[in-house]
């Protein structure tokens, strides 16, 4: 055998080594189930990019919003319903993650503190239109009780 020929068979005894050790992964990998686009989109539109804050999920291109997106994915071919995958990000990132929180103690100030502030411009507008009110009041009930000025002779 000439050292061409040796080094040759020396290759594809390691070629073949290397893919018998590597079958194993194949197998190992699990094909993934066709994920439907419309779902993985109204999915990923409830929830909000943790780096944008204000752009959802579905259209983030931040790297935490794709790796959020393959997530949502994998869970959607894994099987889950939206639901659970939406409970395995609040519990994971708390209930800012959704657009649309749950009702809840934690959540009450959230719900609440619009119609609050709301209340509180109203009232604070009612007070200030009853205070001018009264002001003007006073001031022409001051007019007409006084004196009329005197007129200096000349």
């Amino acid at each position: 055998m000439d050292s061409a020929t040796s080094r040759g068979m020396t290759k594809y005894f390691l070629c073949a080594i290397l893919l018998a050790l590597l079958m194993p992964l194949a197998w190992a990998a699990e094909p993934q189930q066709p994920v439907d686009p419309d779902r993985l989109y109204r999915l990923t539109s409830e929830l909000r990019c943790l780096v944008c804050q204000n752009e959802s999920l579905a259209d983030s291109n931040a790297p935490l919003a794709i790796d959020l997106k393959n997530e949502v994915r994998s869970r959607m071919a894994a099987g889950e319903s939206d639901e659970q995958i939406k409970k395995f990000l609040v519990d994971r990132y708390g209930n800012f993650v959704i657009y649309r929180p749950p009702f809840n103690a934690a959540t009450l100030l959230l719900w609440l503190g619009p119609l609050l502030l709301a209340l509180i411009g109203i009232f604070a507008v009612w007070r200030a239109m009853r205070a001018s009110r009264a002001g003007n009041e006073t001031a022409g009930a001051e007019d007409e009780t006084a004196p009329p000025p005197e007129e200096s002779a000349p």
